[in-house]
């Protein structure tokens, strides 16, 4: 039970502090005074969406604070999923303070919000699902949602307590038809399969002929320009080998055996030429070396033709095998090598495609069983249901002024041959409202014939036939009046009231006939001052709620008359 709200700079609110009490409360005011303002912070409180225009102008931030009585704890102790605010609370880990818990929600300018549950932080979409709990809101889009026949099936299905049983359903459905969709990609496939796996063979095969190696057309590249510029090299050899070993005295082996001699003999003369010496004598043995290997290099060098035919056709093929399966002649080699094992993957999948085929076409026949067994529990689970349905939004609507209003939950099995029932991901039934609401009249669509005010006796029927199997402690309503009064407005007045005695019941009205009925009544005050509108409220008693009753029956809260019409009223329905 809502038993506070504190309201603060949001949209003409500037600053509200209002109690609730028990059983049935109205909210009234004059046109344009800003009733439904209330019901838009309380439903920014509970977790709706909000935009920075809700933030009253001039005013840097917005925000709403709320006391939920709980009451008493279930008592369970294990549970899956939380069927209760107790239980939600604890499975995030937050304590309610003497059954009491707080929650508050501010909107900056900028458009962010932040919230808390108790003085823990949660998302939206937390805070969101723990008030789905405390308190159920119908506004005037309930009314539109009865309009759309696809809606019906949840009003049911509510009804019949299946709703969890449905979500279940609708993911199985949807793996079938994720399952579907995977084997027709792997028929599609299957079409151009045949010259897929020829053109991916032939690269195949021809790669793996040319017995590649890591780095070859490196290698290659390096073996014909020697080949091809021998004369050069032989010419470039000889010649560095004539300076090592030129005649006595020219020579640079000759030099430095010179050299070397010379320098041994000084180190008699000064010890601290020792090192240079050694130095001298290292570089000797290095130098004769490389001479050496020079010289070996020059007696080993002969020109072959052939060889250099062979290493320009070996390139040739490489250089196609690039400009087929790499980047261009000039990419790495190891691109071809990549080619050639994503073409041997692509090749093992494709070889499996007629396995995954069965395979997938069994699964599906498999989960095609269990949709259609679950598809006709779930149809007989609202068959018995809708009859049920039927009889006591009928009993509810007989207390609304419909006596003879007859109201029906018309289920159609979705199309079907000998060997096919169509199944869709909410079941194989089509289900839509049927109402007569004067005798003699069929049946027909109730989104096609009935009145606004037949509208809104339905929803409220609705309302009430699925509250009875609801733990939420706080019923709303915005709207509810819309297209009644009169005798009809009594008969949901009396309605409300009666549906009060189990749970807290809030409405927004502009009819006494309704307003009477309540336990409580708070007043919607639009005031403007010093050029700026605010809009606020307050519980109203004794002779202002009179006069409140008297503005609403007639628009004179002056008159003698009209008082006492509003006190007979309130004698006997709200204080009798």
């Amino acid at each position: 039970m809502l038993e506070d709200i504190s309201i603060k700079d949001f949209a003409l609110i500037d600053s509200a502090s209002i109690e609730f009490g028990k059983g049935f409360t109205v909210l009234s005011g004059e046109t344009g005074a800003g009733k439904s303002l209330l019901i838009g912070a309380l439903t920014f409180l509970l977790g709706g969406r909000s935009s920075a225009s809700q933030v009253r102008p001039g005013a840097r931030e917005a925000s709403v604070s709320g006391t939920f009585f709980l009451g008493r704890r279930s008592g369970r102790e294990v549970f899956e999923e939380p069927s209760d605010a107790y239980e939600w609370l604890s499975m995030h880990g937050i304590e309610a303070e003497d059954e009491r818990i707080l929650l508050r929600r501010t909107l900056k300018e900028s458009g962010s919000t932040k919230n808390w549950i108790g003085d823990t932080p949660v998302t939206r979409q937390e805070l969101s699902e723990f008030c789905s709990f405390l308190v159920d809101i119908h506004g005037q889009h309930e009314h539109q949602n009865l309009m759309k026949v696809a809606e019906h099936r949840k009003y049911l299905d509510s009804y019949a307590g299946i709703e969890e049983r449905v979500r279940n359903f609708t993911a199985l459905y949807s793996a079938l038809t994720k399952k579907r969709e995977e084997l027709e990609s792997l028929v599609s496939q299957s079409r151009d399969r045949k010259e897929r796996m020829d053109l991916l063979n032939f690269a195949v095969r021809e790669i793996e002929e040319a017995k590649l190696k890591a780095g070859e057309d490196r290698e290659l590249d390096e073996e014909e320009a020697r080949l091809s510029s021998f004369e050069k090299l032989f010419s470039d050899i000889q010649g560095i080998n004539s300076l090592f070993s030129a005649g006595e005295g020219e020579g640079v082996v000759p030099l430095l055996k010179k050299i070397r001699a010379a320098a041994a003999r000084t180190i008699s003369l000064d010890k601290k030429l020792s090192e240079l010496s050694q130095r001298l004598e290292s570089a000797f043995y290095e130098i004769t070396d490389i001479a050496d290997e020079f010289d070996a290099y020059e007696r080993n060098l002969v020109f072959d033709p052939a060889r250099l035919s062979q290493v320009q056709e070996r390139q040739s093929l490489i250089y196609t095998l690039k400009k087929k399966y790499a980047g261009g002649v000039n990419a790495p080699l190891e691109e071809v090598f990549s080619y050639l094992e994503d073409a041997r993957g692509q090749l093992s999948a494709l070889g499996g495609n007629e396995e995954s085929q069965s395979r997938l076409r069994a699964e599906i026949a498999e989960i095609e069983k269990k949709v259609y067994a679950e598809a006709k529990e779930i149809s007989k689970a609202r068959r018995g249901a809708s009859e049920r349905m039927s009889r006591a939004v009928e009993d509810v609507l007989s207390k609304l002024g419909m006596a003879n209003a007859r109201f029906s939950v018309r289920l159609t099995g979705k199309e079907e041959t000998e060997t096919l029932q169509k199944v869709g991901p909410y079941g194989m039934d089509d289900i839509e409202f049927l109402i007569s609401a004067n005798p003699g009249q069929p049946l027909a669509p109730l989104a096609k014939i009935a009145s606004g005010g037949e509208l809104s006796r339905v929803m409220l029927s609705l309302k009430t036939i699925l509250a009875d199997s609801d733990t939420v402690g706080t019923m709303i309503f915005d709207e509810i009046d819309t297209g009644i009064g009169g005798e009809v407005a009594v008969s949901v007045g009396s309605h409300l009231k009666a549906l009060a005695q189990s749970r807290q019941v809030l409405c927004i009205t502009h009819l006494a006939s309704i307003a009477v009925y309540a336990d409580n009544q708070i007043k919607i005050r639009k005031e403007v001052s010093g050029g700026t509108t605010r809009t606020s409220a307050v519980e109203i008693s004794g002779e202002e709620r009179v006069a409140e009753i008297a503005r609403m029956l007639s628009g004179d809260s002056f008159s003698e008359e009209s008082l006492e019409h509003a006190r007979s009223m309130l004698e006997k329905f709200s204080f009798g």
